[in-house]
C-alpha cells in the first residue's frame, strides 16, 4: 500500500472504479494524495499490477465485516426445555430462541427426559409443539422433532429474506382452463372452434281469429197460389 508498492508501472483504477490505464507509481501515488485517498494494490499477481485509489480504512471494514457475517452464519444455538417445564419458562426460551433466528442463527430446540419421563414421552412432544408453533412465523422448519436417546430434537433456520420483499408469499397463479378437444382432422394442438349457435326456430304464431261469417238470408217464399173462382 502506497510507497510499500515498489514496483512500476501500475494498472490504475480510479477511486469510483474508472480504469485509468498504465501509469508509473509515483503519479498514481501523488493522485491518491491529491485525493485524500490510499494507494492500494489489489492484483498482485498481474503483470503490471493492479492498484486501486481508495478509503483503505473503509476497506478493511468493509472486509472485516463480510467475514464477520459469513463466520456468523455458521453459528447454532440451543435451547433446552423439560417435559415439565412451566409456560412462563417456556416463553423465555421462544423469545431467546426468536432473537437467534433474527440474528440469523440456527436453532436447535431440545427436550430433555430423564428417568421416569420417559414413559411419557407425549408430555415432551406437547412441549416440543409448543415451542414450534409459536416460532412458525420466525423460522422455517429443517429438521422435524425425532427422538435421539433420551431427548428430542428439532432443528430450525432462520427465514432468508427474497428479493423484493421481505418473507412475502407470492400468490400462485390461477389454473387455465382446459382446452377444448380438437376437432376430427384438425392438426395435432390444435383447439376446436365452437359452431357458431342456430338462430332460434321461428316460433308458431296464433292464428288470428276470424271474424264471424254473417248468416245466410233466409230465401223468399213463393207467392201465394191465387184463390180459385167459386164453382158456377
Amino acid at each position: 500500500m502506497n510507497e510499500a508498492i515498489r514496483i512500476t508501472p501500475i494498472r490504475l483504477i480510479g477511486a469510483e472504479g474508472e480504469p485509468l490505464g498504465i501509469v508509473p507509481t509515483a503519479q498514481a501515488m501523488e493522485m491518491a494524495r491529491e485525493a485524500g485517498l490510499d494507494l492500494v494494490e489489489v492484483a498482485d499477481k498481474e503483470r503490471p499490477p493492479v492498484c486501486k485509489i481508495m478509503d483503505y480504512g473503509k476497506f478493511k471494514y468493509a472486509q472485516s465485516k463480510k467475514t464477520h457475517q459469513k463466520t456468523h452464519q455458521q453459528k447454532l444455538k440451543e435451547i433446552r426445555v423439560r417435559p415439565k417445564t412451566g409456560d412462563h419458562d417456556i416463553q423465555t426460551k421462544i423469545n431467546q430462541a426468536r432473537q437467534f433466528l433474527e440474528h440469523n442463527d440456527k436453532v436447535q430446540v431440545n427436550v430433555l427426559f430423564r428417568g421416569r419421563e420417559m414413559q411419557h414421552i407425549e408430555e415432551g412432544q406437547r412441549v416440543m409443539n409448543q415451542v414450534l408453533e409459536a416460532l412458525v412465523n420466525d423460522c422455517k422448519l429443517e429438521m422435524p422433532a425425532k427422538m435421539e436417546g433420551k431427548r428430542m430434537v428439532a432443528l430450525l433456520a432462520p427465514k432468508q429474506s427474497e428479493k423484493g420483499g421481505s418473507n412475502q408469499s407470492q400468490s400462485k397463479p390461477k389454473p387455465k382452463p382446459a382446452p377444448a378437444p380438437a376437432a376430427p382432422g384438425a392438426p395435432p394442438g390444435a383447439a376446436a372452434t365452437a359452431p357458431a349457435p342456430k338462430p332460434p326456430a321461428p316460433q308458431p304464431q296464433p292464428a288470428a281469429a276470424q271474424a264471424p261469417k254473417p248468416a245466410a238470408a233466409p230465401a223468399p217464399k213463393p207467392p201465394a197460389a191465387a184463390p180459385k173462382p167459386p164453382a158456377g
